[in-house]
């Protein structure tokens, strides 16, 4: 098998159907550039909730009779919920927030931006709780299991419910991405299904002669399946300059506030370069079963 002859009649394939096979680099790339954008969606996700559940706290918040009776937690109730938590295991510390202390705390920290609303923050509006924090945010079933009906405890609040409810927000971007990619996907499986059939009859005539003169199928037909492979590659190269570029020019200029402030992790170039041999991989694999499917389907002689 001569390597130069294949390859020759590869690239002038590609050359003679120019039109479509634009479309299909340009299909390829777009599919395989959502997916690669579905996939740093995941990555950063998870990143992001590690950040989120190494701050995770278990709240505890406590009876009106103990909030107001017992401010500095000396009683027999409070002081024996604060002892028992830190003795619990997994429980790295324990922070007690008197009624002042929770109203403090909500206008320094959780209105600190939003002046016109700390000021209308009661002193009595807000119950004394424990703020617990774990060494490991999947233990928070203990704390409740044996907190939550403990005499003096209002009721528990468990951060980690509200770190679920943001990154369902993040799910539901990577499942648009992925649904996209795949109708794209499909696009170009039509595609390079049509630009193989279409390459093939074009060129019947050598395909017919070199048949006769005792050439294999395997030899006729490997430069079809080799263009929809090169096609593929490229697609896929766009696709991982496409990444970058998005990265550099949009997203990191529009997540700069939050990748400062730590609270969405980064997507750096790194994570780009991680997911670049998988576009590689699917977009070669996509286009080579859809070529060789459609030659034993269609060029059958």
């Amino acid at each position: 098998m001569r390597a130069s002859f294949i390859f020759g009649e590869v690239f002038t394939g590609l050359r003679r159907n120019i039109t479509m096979t634009i479309a299909m680099i340009l299909t390829t790339a777009i599919s395989l550039g959502l997916f690669g954008g579905g996939l740093l969606v995941v990555q950063m996700a998870g990143k992001t909730q590690q950040i989120f559940l190494d701050r995770v706290e278990v709240q505890i918040f406590l009876t009106d009779d103990v909030s107001v009776g017992d401010p500095g937690c000396t009683q027999d109730i409070c002081k024996g919920l604060r002892t028992d938590l830190e003795n619990t295991p997994s429980v790295v510390s324990v922070t007690y927030l008197n009624r002042d202390d929770a109203v403090a705390d909500a206008k320094n920290r959780v209105f600190k931006d939003q002046p016109e609303l700390a000021s209308m923050v009661s002193p009595n509006a807000l119950p004394a709780s424990f703020k617990v924090k774990l060494s490991d945010a999947e233990r928070f079933g203990v704390i409740n299991d044996a907190f939550a009906t403990r005499p003096g405890v209002q009721s528990v609040l468990n951060q980690r419910d509200l770190v679920e409810r943001l990154f369902s927000v993040l799910n539901g971007i990577r499942n648009a991405a992925f649904a996209i990619a795949i109708v794209q996907a499909i696009a170009s499986i039509l595609l390079i299904a049509n630009m193989v059939q279409i390459a093939a009859f074009t060129r019947r005539t050598e395909v017919g002669i070199m048949r006769l003169v005792g050439a294999t199928r395997w030899y006729t037909q490997l430069p079809f399946l080799l263009e929809a492979v090169v096609a593929a590659l490229v697609g896929a190269a766009l696709a991982v300059a496409g990444l970058f570029t998005a990265k550099t020019l949009f997203v990191d200029d529009m997540l700069s506030d939050v990748y400062d402030a730590n609270i969405v992790a980064r997507i750096s170039n790194s994570d780009v370069l991680l997911v670049s041999p998988f576009l590689a991989l699917v977009g070669v694999g996509m286009a080579a079963v859809t070529a060789y499917v459609t030659l034993r389907l269609y060029v059958r002689e």
